[in-house]
């Protein structure tokens, strides 16, 4: 009775099947499908079953039960197909065709594709194993004798080319290279489960030793769908011809009675099947063994040795599966599917438009991460593997939450150098390319350069090697009052081989020596108006670079009077300002021969150039 009970505990409910690359493991309350995609990681996407009460209830009832697990099996095991083809994501640009499915008839045209798919699928079952059969059967039959219409010998050898056809159809099938890649993970699947109803540690090597062949296998149950059909059809037949006379008409519309009849009480063949295998899988008795032996036979033609990485895929599925069944939070989990560049980024599009943010962040970032031309996005069929669209799917995660952009790409472009981005420095902008350009351009042979606030380094770099190139022979110096942003200013220079001393110091006050230029980009927000800037300045980028005190001129008020001790004689100061400040920040500078404004590309007053 112990060893009984024992070995009833060891049996789970928990089945599967085999898809593309994977295995599908299906529990109480959830089922989980895990692949193994072109980059040879495993994947895992499950979900949780949310049947309604009605269909609970519905599904505990004998005979219906196996209609509705047939049905319920079917499409979901036609769902979890095309999941697992996505991640290998062979689809290049939409057709005008797909594209005018979308917007016209709201249709997509892959989804539609799956539906008629899966309906060809049927009607073709229904006509290799049912129609074939009826058929085949006719051109043989007589009008008397054992073989008669509807005869017991008319239904027996029926049964007999249904099985003959299906394993012709297995055989035939076989010689697919996928097909014999899912037959494979079929294995894998049997081997999984038989593992953990052993009681054995749920490993490949252990899974390897165990069985491939199980007796709740879908082959079983189809074997025991024709042998009962014979049956079934046998007894109704004969009672539709013996006591109904619904076969009195001519031979086509005879044949075509029939068939509606063999539609009509299939799902009657399957609940019972279904009835059938539950009772023949609970039981281990040697007796039933005859009974059981020839689903076990064809399930030699479904299933083959899987290797070790297969069975890893299984017991992947049959893991989150069990996990799920045993805890209700633990949360869905989604497969990272291959996808085309132009795909993705229209995709990131849209979901950034919906977010409120600009279209053009999405072309950044999917443009500097696969490094197609912004320009070619919308035409690039270039494949986007599960990893590289996993990394996208975090930065782009990141840019929602409100992060900007550069800072998620970790650089950005500054007169032609890429310069390192993070929160430790504001991010350089396009404006303080041209306050660059001024310090190039007045930098002088043999001149030394003072960059004050240097931040990210971007302009100190910029006047190094810009120079340089000119064959000036220039010394440049940056400084900041903030250490972090130095040691990001000290990567910027070494990675793009600058000549650049750094200094810590606050503005002024701790340089040493005087300089022929001097540049600046200091913080000029107003106080007042900090709360009001975009969330993501305000939440990410450094305020300590932003506040300019109440009125944003406290640096520039002590640039006025510090700058003049630190400038030599016809030296030149050069400083960025805000909209609307230019005028205010001239007066500052009385100590200076004179204070000029230079307007920015789009008119705006943003460049103040003072010589002493």
């Amino acid at each position: 009775m112990s060893k009984k009970k024992e070995k009833k505990e060891s049996r789970t409910y928990i089945g599967g099947q085999a898809v593309l690359e994977g295995v599908m493991m299906r529990g109480k309350t959830a089922y989980a499908t895990a692949v193994r995609d072109p980059e040879g990681n495993i994947q895992v996407e499950s979900r949780r079953l949310n049947a309604s009460k009605g269909m609970k209830r519905v599904a505990k009832i004998p005979l219906v039960r196996g209609v509705v697990n047939f049905v319920s099996s079917l499409v979901t095991g036609s769902k979890i197909l095309m999941r697992s083809a996505e991640v290998y994501g062979d689809e290049g640009k939409p057709s005008k065709f797909e594209k005018w499915c979308e917007e016209k008839l709201h249709i997509n045209l892959m989804s539609a594709i799956s539906f008629i798919a899966t309906i060809l699928g049927v009607v073709l079952a229904v006509g290799l194993f049912i129609v074939l059969p009826m058929v085949l059967v006719n051109l043989l039959v007589r009008t008397g004798g054992w073989l008669a219409p509807r005869s017991i010998g008319y239904n027996l050898l029926q049964g007999l080319f249904r099985l003959i056809i299906f394993i012709l159809y297995i055989v035939a099938i076989t010689a697919m290279k996928d097909i014999r890649r899912v037959f494979m993970y079929h294995g894998a699947e049997h081997k999984t489960i038989t593992c953990f109803e052993k009681g054995m540690e749920l490993t490949p090597e252990n899974a390897k030793t165990c069985s491939r062949i199980h007796d709740r296998c879908g082959t079983t149950f189809l074997f025991l769908v024709m042998a009962i059909s014979i049956v079934v059809f046998s007894v109704v037949n004969w009672v539709c011809d013996a006591y109904l006379d619904i076969f009195d008409y001519g031979t086509v519309v005879n044949f075509l009675i029939e068939f509606a009849i063999k539609i009509l009480f299939l799902p009657i063949v399957a609940g019972i099947s279904y009835e059938v295998l539950k009772l023949l899988a609970k039981s281990q008795s040697k007796i039933l063994l005859p009974v059981k032996a020839p689903g076990f036979a064809l399930q030699k033609l479904t299933t083959r040795e899987p290797s070790e990485d297969m069975l890893e895929v299984a017991i992947a599925a049959f893991k989150k599966v069990y996990e799920m069944d045993a805890d209700p939070s633990v949360p869905e989990t989604d497969f990272t599917v291959s996808k085309s560049v132009q795909k993705y980024t229209e995709e990131l599009k849209t979901l950034f438009a919906e977010k409120g943010i600009d279209e053009s962040d999405a072309e950044w970032l999917v443009a500097m991460k696969t490094g197609v031309a912004r320009s070619g996005l919308a035409e690039s069929d270039k494949m986007l593997v599960p990893s590289e669209v996993k990394e996208l799917d975090a930065l782009a995660g990141e840019r929602m939450a409100g992060k900007p952009l550069w800072y998620v790409l970790g650089s950005t472009s500054f007169y032609g150098y890429e310069i390192k981005t993070d929160a430790r420095a504001l991010i350089p902008r396009p404006e303080t390319e041209m306050l660059a350009e001024l310090a190039i351009k007045t930098a002088e042979d043999g001149n030394s350069v003072l960059d004050l606030c240097t931040g990210s380094g971007c302009i100190a770099v910029a006047v190094a090697n810009e120079t340089k190139k000119q064959g000036k022979s220039v010394k440049v110096t940056a400084s900041d009052i903030s250490a972090d942003a130095l040691a990001l200013a000290a990567e910027n220079v070494k990675a793009n081989g600058a000549e650049v001393a750094l200094v810590e110091s606050d503005l002024l006050s701790g340089i040493r020596g005087k300089f022929d230029v001097i540049v600046c980009n200091p913080p000029y927000i107003k106080r007042g108006d900090l709360s009001s800037l975009q969330s993501e300045v305000r939440d990410y980028e450094p305020m300590s670079a932003l506040d300019g005190g109440e009125d944003g001129l406290d640096f520039y008020r002590r640039l006025a009077k510090d700058a003049p001790k630190k400038l030599k004689k016809g030296g030149t100061l050069l400083m960025e300002c805000g909209q609307g400040q230019a005028q205010e920040i001239v007066k500052l500078f009385k100590k200076f021969d004179y204070a000029m404004i230079t307007r920015d590309l789009e008119g705006v007053e943003r460049y103040i150039r003072a010589v002493l």
